[in-house]
């Protein structure tokens, strides 16, 4: 794949990744943490908050990677 095509590729995925990560995390928030204290909100949020980087830490190290090589026929 074309490095170009592939760095499209991932940021799109970065995008969405990152949409709709955030919905499913308030949503899940709204439901589930509505009577806790304010305490749980911030830790729910922190972790939340850190752990969609891993899953874009892999698009991203797949964008960067260089393509590979063509094998001499």
């Amino acid at each position: 794949m074309p490095v170009r095509l592939k760095k499209l590729v991932g940021t799109v995925l970065i995008v969405a990744l990152a949409v709709i990560y955030a919905l499913v995390a308030t949503t899940v928030a709204t439901y589930r943490l509505a009577e806790s204290a304010w305490w749980v909100h911030l830790i729910y949020f922190l972790l939340t908050g850190v752990l969609w980087v891993v899953p874009a830490m892999f698009i991203i190290r797949w964008m960067e990677r260089p393509p590979k090589a063509k094998k001499p026929s």
